[in-house]
């Protein structure tokens, strides 16, 4: 096995990390703006707007070269479904976030998006090639929505034996 084969991957998975990082951040924030904006849908498009601001000036400084329009048209339907789902997924972040916690939103996201990804790879979905969900990969989805229960049982608030719940039904 060579080094510089084997920490190939390196470099693009802390950039994939980094990213995941700034997620819940995104949410959380989002949360914030839609109470000050007095509802979720505002935030989900000042979210998008902003993103759109940001995004501009890098294609004009990368100067990257105009859309395919006409190609992208005659494509099937779901080449466009990305920006339904960053809808969807801004909004969910920013309703769920303050009510799950940032650790249960994201924990429960990385899960959806597992499973999604998980049968997107087996049927080969989305122009994607094949790649089968054997033992090891299911294991490994198994695992990670065990760790979603776990996040979300340990985010719930604490009933002790002792505590005023429970001597409540005494009397």
């Amino acid at each position: 096995m060579q080094w510089s084969s084997s920490f190939s991957g390196v470099l693009p998975m802390a950039i994939a990390l980094a990213a995941g990082a700034a997620v819940p951040f995104q949410a959380a924030s989002n949360a914030a703006l839609g109470r000050a904006l007095g509802h979720p849908l505002w935030a989900t498009l000042a979210s998008l707007s902003v993103s759109a601001l940001v995004v501009v000036p890098l294609m004009v400084l990368m100067r990257v070269p105009a859309p395919a329009f006409g190609a992208a048209a005659q494509g099937p339907a779901w080449w466009w479904l990305g920006g339904v789902a960053g809808v969807a997924y801004v909004t969910a972040a920013l309703m769920l976030t303050p009510r799950l916690g940032a650790a249960s939103f994201i924990v429960s996201v990385i899960a959806g998006q597992m499973l999604a990804s998980l049968l997107i790879d087996h049927y080969g979905l989305m122009g994607l090639a094949p790649k089968p969900a054997g033992a090891w990969r299911v294991a490994g989805i198994a695992l990670i929505l065990l760790g979603m229960v776990v996040v979300q049982m340990s985010s719930s608030p604490a009933v002790s034996a002792s505590g005023p719940a429970s001597s409540a039904g005494r009397s």
